[in-house]
């Protein structure tokens, strides 16, 4: 009932700001793509590569996979548009490294901010382990495999594991020059530090939404902490580990658990749950 009442009384501005942060966060992923494709002197229009992003994103998050999940469906996009499988390979490449360059920067800022506001729990130290462990793994295997060639300079163990077995096949091939350029990846990596800005920012207008005057410093932590945890955990769509994370953060940063538990769940339906069914028609063409 409670929960009934904060939807009901939400106002409509915040909505719409919501659907604006939203709307960015796929521009941003797409000028990822779009300035590695123009780099390399391929013409793809931007607002051909926003449904794409659409694509990407969904299945990132239905079939949680270290980001490798929709490659293969904006890989055959491109094709269709005649970029050779060498640059599209390349610029995939460059967006997952940029990806996980920008999850450590905002990792370890949020945990600063956590720190700042006293609120660093054991719980959260064991996640930041695990978490920095994938962080580091994953992209050194793939530059490993880049510097050395062939997926035997890499350790047995290493390459028995699930997440690392996937991106080794997936980049085993892949052209590297995209990442000799500094100014690129640094760019790519700004992009992708705006998407969890503002996916940040969706939760902090949520929590306004609700009534819940929580600020922008400690919506983003939490929402960073939530998407670490869903990240380790595998579990498709974070169903559950992003939730109760992302709630238990914001109460124990001070807000009430209805409205934590409400703002999180309407994040929740503009992140997950309203791309869900565009991305998935999108998906299906893409596998026609």
């Amino acid at each position: 009932t409670r929960f009934a009442e904060l939807v009901v009384n939400i106002e409509p501005l915040w909505i719409a700001l919501a659907c604006l942060f939203q709307a960015v966060t796929y521009v941003s992923l797409a000028m990822v793509w779009h300035r590695a494709l123009a780099v390399n002197g391929a013409d793809y229009p931007l607002g051909k590569l926003f449904p794409l992003a659409v694509a990407k994103l969904f299945a990132d998050q239905a079939l949680p996979s270290a980001g490798i999940s929709g490659i293969a469906f904006v890989i055959d996009a491109f094709k269709q548009r005649n970029i050779s499988g060498p640059v599209g390979m390349g610029t995939m490449l460059l967006s997952l490294l940029s990806y996980y360059i920008a999850f450590a920067i905002v990792a370890l800022t949020s945990f600063l901010a956590l720190w700042l506001h006293h609120d660093v729990h054991r719980w959260t130290i064991i996640v930041a382990g695990f978490f920095f462990t994938l962080v580091i793994v994953v992209p050194g295997a793939i530059l490993l495999l880049k510097r050395r060639g062939g997926r035997n300079a890499l350790p047995a163990w290493l390459v028995r594991l699930p997440v690392i077995s996937g991106v080794v096949e997936t980049f085993r091939d892949a052209p590297d020059e995209m990442l000799r350029k500094p100014r690129l990846l640094l760019e790519a990596t700004l992009w992708q530090s705006a998407i969890f800005v503002l996916d940040a920012a969706t939760l902090w207008a949520m929590l306004a939404a609700v009534g819940e005057p929580l600020g922008f410093q400690l919506a983003f932590p939490a929402f960073v902490v939530a998407t670490m945890v869903a990240t380790i955990s595998l579990i498709p769509l974070g169903l559950g580990s992003f939730e109760l994370t992302c709630a238990g953060v914001l109460v124990s940063l001070g807000a009430r658990l209805e409205t934590a538990l409400t703002a999180t769940l309407l994040l929740r339906g503009f992140t997950v749950w309203l791309p869900m069914i565009p991305g998935l028609l999108l998906t299906r063409r893409l596998l026609r």
